[in-house]
């Protein structure tokens, strides 16, 4: 039993800096935080564009068809 010096044994435990914990990688708010790399896709179209850094591709806009775009996996 530790004596407040430290002597105690070591956590193993889920958010004790062991790999990625419970959240499998994903980002904050449950996203996955992809990162500033990648493309976007358009949903209706196919059309892929590169990612603009600092602009989700869920609020850029296709050129073709004026829809939506998601993030490719």
């Amino acid at each position: 039993m530790p004596q407040k010096r430290g002597t105690g044994p070591a956590g193993g435990g889920p958010g004790t800096g062991q790999g990625m914990g419970r959240s499998g990688g994903r980002g904050r708010q449950g996203g996955f935080g992809l990162g500033p790399e990648g493309d976007c896709v358009c949903p209706k179209c196919g059309k892929t564009v590169r990612h603009e850094r600092g602009v989700p591709c869920y609020q850029a806009i296709c050129p073709d068809c004026g829809t939506l775009m998601t993030r490719k996996f």
